[in-house]
């Protein structure tokens, strides 16, 4: 096969996913003018991109999705570092891993829901409640990915260290990182999107600013466009978190694509 059918090829492919988008928005702009729904039921495609474009030019949707996206940054770098210094203690500790991995599990199985309305109280509606759901949302996943990909580190290669009298932090610098790192980054696409939906959470409970907020209001004036066009930008702060990553990932991780 010539590199000029194959680029051709790779071409059609990667118009696929946007062409698809693309008639499911026509297919259901027709079902709903065909069936003629009320706006405040379902609104059509047309009307809710109307929508998006008067809500951007009055300033009122940057604000709000601003606040949510410093709210998704803060509780995954919190969530994420905390994740790492514990899922890394609890890899070299087997014994206390043992002893707190059913009290992880357990906190983990917890509804943010029931927990945001009390977090509320305590931090009031500020962004300080946001913040630490978006942290104990990604926390899980990071952590027990940081714990497996340790694990995972091939004993030989760990003996070998010793042999040479490596350092501990020679040890994580030259084995522990590079090697565990293909894993951590897993567990932190994970992250993106979930956090995404802990700082919704905590603004779905009580808030004055964000996407959340936004919704709430919406759905109080029978606004479904709003609804819609709030919804569409959660899933479009969580793509660019995700695909952040995913570069990130291929920067740092290239080293293992040469080989």
């Amino acid at each position: 096969m010539s590199i000029q059918h194959k680029k051709k090829k790779r071409f059609s492919w990667d118009f696929l996913p946007p062409l698809s988008i693309l008639c499911g928005l026509i297919l259901i702009e027709i079902l709903v003018r065909v069936s003629n729904y009320p706006d405040f039921i379902l609104p059509a495609p047309s009307k809710i991109l109307l929508r998006f474009f008067s809500s951007l030019r009055s300033g009122i949707l940057i604000r709000h999705t601003w606040v949510t996206f410093i709210e998704v940054i803060l509780g995954l770098l919190l969530g994420a570092s905390l994740a790492m210094l514990t899922g890394y203690f609890l890899a070299h500790h087997p014994l206390i891993e043992k002893v707190l991995t059913p009290y992880i599990i357990a906190g983990q199985a917890i509804p943010m829901a029931a927990i945001a309305p009390l977090l509320a109280i305590w931090f009031g509606s500020g962004i300080a409640p946001k913040v630490i759901i978006c942290s104990i949302v990604v926390f899980f996943p990071i952590q027990i990915n940081v714990i497996l990909g340790l694990k995972e580190i091939p004993l030989n290669l760990r003996d070998l260290m010793t042999s040479m009298q490596a350092s501990p932090r020679a040890v994580f610098r030259y084995l522990e990182l590079p090697g565990a790192l293909s894993v951590i980054f897993g567990g932190l696409r994970i992250s993106a999107t979930l956090s995404v939906i802990g700082a919704v959470v905590g603004e779905l409970t009580g808030a004055d600013a964000g996407l959340g907020y936004l919704i709430n209001t919406a759905r109080g004036q029978y606004d479904t466009a709003m609804v819609f066009v709030a919804v569409f930008m959660l899933m479009l702060i969580a793509l660019l978190l995700y695909l952040a990553i995913v570069l990130i990932e291929r920067r740092l991780l290239k080293w293992q694509r040469k080989e």
